[in-house]
């Protein structure tokens, strides 16, 4: 098991993964970090563990919104299959799809700026 030095926050953190996952954690840890910084940023001085809180509340409601996007476009299908199991979709399905995507997008840019 690989060990890998991480800073949130100007805080460093020895974090333990898998073997060969230590780029994928300092990414994971990238991403946490910005959040945390724009929230700083936002918020002023609070304690770290509630700067903490908020990033990581910031985080699951865009994770939340994700899903249910994602819920809504297996509805939408009726049996739940997506695009790529075999099945040709119908147009509303692939217009839902398209509206994951299109929510991904918007998640993933307002994650690149913080």
């Amino acid at each position: 098991m690989a060990q890998v030095a991480v800073q949130v926050n100007g805080q460093e953190y020895i974090v333990a993964c898998d073997d060969g996952q230590e780029d994928h954690l300092r990414y994971l840890a990238e991403f946490a970090d910005r959040h945390v910084r724009d929230l700083s940023e936002s918020v002023g001085k609070v304690g770290e563990a509630r700067l903490l809180l908020m990033a990581l509340l910031v985080v699951s409601d865009e994770l939340y919104e994700s899903y249910q996007d994602l819920d809504r476009a297996k509805a939408v299908n009726g049996a739940g299959n997506v695009a790529g199991d075999g099945e040709k979709p119908d147009s509303n399905v692939a217009a839902m799809m398209e509206m994951v995507a299109n929510r991904i997008e918007q998640v993933t840019a307002r994650l690149e700026k913080a």
